[in-house]
């Protein structure tokens, strides 16, 4: 039963954060189609993180009541609310409520959050009861949250993104546009998108808040993308989604109730055989009672000193600020200069590589704090390329070369290659220093991306660091 145990634990790591990291990888295809544009990757962000009031309760909730939280019941309510909110996602995610006189994308923003929540939570009960099997399912559950990226990721390349053709917007006035085509006039105030459903779509201009998009200086009409539909809907991929989400609930059903399963011996069980100690036994135990109270005050089971545990939390909240919160929320800053479909394919192949990363760290455990901080460093430098690419948006370097896209998509593989792997490290690490050193894993992971994210939001948002492009008429020296 021990390939039944570690099938289980992987489907079971499989809905830790399939929910989010299947938005991200569908971003190519709903940044063009909602009101938000380039901003929205910055909105999820936050959201996400807004969504970290989960985790704070549950990690307060084990602070001032230790033991008493059901762990099983709370995560068989958090998945069943994560299954619901991603199939009613599949019928609301483009729909638009006008909030202060702008359209905002507001079904998605609230779906997008209940499923944050439920994957944040995830971060501090998932780890938490995995400590209950023996630590051999711990990387086969790592290998399933991995696969939540990977398998999104994967759908999303079959999906593709369509293909964007530039076309003069008075030719576009009575033309007819195939399938689910639509043409997005690109503007940072308000973006406007006209689908058409099988039909002939006549354009009327009144649908453009800013005519600026339209004509240019002189006066004469300019150019707007007009982009084919991907290969099968948005819809379907989120009832993908909610399957998925379906899948890691059975397999924790499994592993909860089926007796075959391994499990951890508990304390207690224990407690008759000391109960037999020798009065000689009683007489050491209290003569090393000093010894005892020393090591008690060391973190976990004392094999680190706190000097190192608090360098594998730093290393551990700055990794997931990185790839959580701040690379994610300029990505498409960083990429569409060069094209929706480099955008595509590096939220894709970013994705692929964090089970990769899994992977390795499989078949090439490490503990090494030496190699952490030399992956640390070498995962934040390629994330620093990949933030000048964004600054200098929409005219970052190679723009207009092959080589460009390449090193950009090649840039996110690598930095979520190597930080991932990192994360990994930190896991098995803690794994072995108990379930409250789990506990305070998944709590760091959440500081990190929500500290990454309240840093990166004002950034985007407020001071408009860094500048969207229109892919048809933006000219780049």
């Amino acid at each position: 039963m021990s390939l039944l145990t570690h099938v289980l634990a992987c489907l079971f790591g499989l809905g830790s954060w399939v929910t989010i990291c299947g938005i991200w990888v569908e971003l190519p295809l709903l940044v063009p189609q909602l009101p938000e544009g380039w901003y929205l990757p910055s909105y999820l962000s936050i959201l996400i993180q807004l969504a970290n009031v989960g985790p704070l309760c549950v990690t307060l909730a084990h602070r001032l009541r230790p033991g008493k939280l059901n762990e099983s019941a709370l995560i068989y309510s958090i998945v069943s609310l994560g299954a619901v909110a991603t199939f009613l996602m599949a019928f609301f995610w483009s729909q638009t409520v006008e909030v202060g006189g702008v359209h905002r994308s507001l079904p998605l923003f609230v779906l997008a959050f209940l499923v944050s929540a439920v994957d944040c939570t995830s971060s501090v009960t998932f780890l938490p009861f995995m400590n209950r099997l023996p630590p051999v399912y711990l990387t086969s559950y790592f290998v399933g949250e991995g696969l939540s990226g990977l398998l999104p990721a994967l759908v999303a390349l079959a999906q593709g993104v369509g293909v964007m053709h530039c076309v003069n917007a008075t030719t576009l006035r009575h033309a007819s546009l195939p399938g689910n085509a639509s043409w997005e006039p690109s503007t940072q105030t308000e973006l406007t998108v006209l689908s058409a459903n099988n039909s002939t779509a006549e354009w009327d201009s009144s649908l453009v808040s800013n005519a600026s998009v339209l004509t240019d200086v002189a006066g004469s009409v300019g150019l707007v993308p007009l982009y084919q539909p991907a290969s099968f809907s948005a819809k379907a991929f989120f009832f993908f989604l909610t399957a998925m989400m379906l899948v890691c609930l059975g397999a924790f059903l499994l592993l909860n109730c089926l007796p075959c399963v391994p499990r951890e011996p508990s304390p207690s069980s224990n407690g008759s055989q000391g109960r037999k100690a020798s009065k000689a036994e009683q007489t050491f135990m209290i003569s090393s009672a000093s010894s005892k109270l020393r090591s008690n005050r060391r973190f976990g089971t004392g094999r680190y000193s706190w000097p190192e545990i608090v360098y594998i939390f730093v290393v551990l909240a700055w990794a997931n600020a990185l790839t959580n919160a701040v690379l994610p929320s300029v990505q498409s800053y960083s990429c569409l200069p060069y094209g929706n479909v480099t955008y595509h394919w590096s939220a894709t192949m970013a994705a692929v590589a964090n089970p990769v990363a899994c992977f390795i760290a499989m078949f090439f455990p490490r503990r090494s704090l030496l190699l952490m901080g030399i992956l640390t460093v070498t995962g934040s430098a390629i994330g620093a390329y990949i933030m000048g690419m964004a600054v200098l948006s929409p005219c970052p370097l190679l723009v207009h070369d092959i080589a460009g896209s390449v090193i950009i998509v090649g840039a996110w593989v690598l930095f979520v290659l190597t930080l991932s792997y990192v994360k990994v490290i930190i896991g098995v690490i803690l794994r072995d220093e108990g379930h409250s050193a789990l506990v305070w894993c998944g709590a760091v992971v959440q500081l990190g991306s929500m500290i990454g994210a309240f840093t990166i939001f004002p950034l985007v948002n407020v001071y408009s660091l860094f500048k969207s492009g229109d892919p048809c008429n933006t000219q780049c020296l």
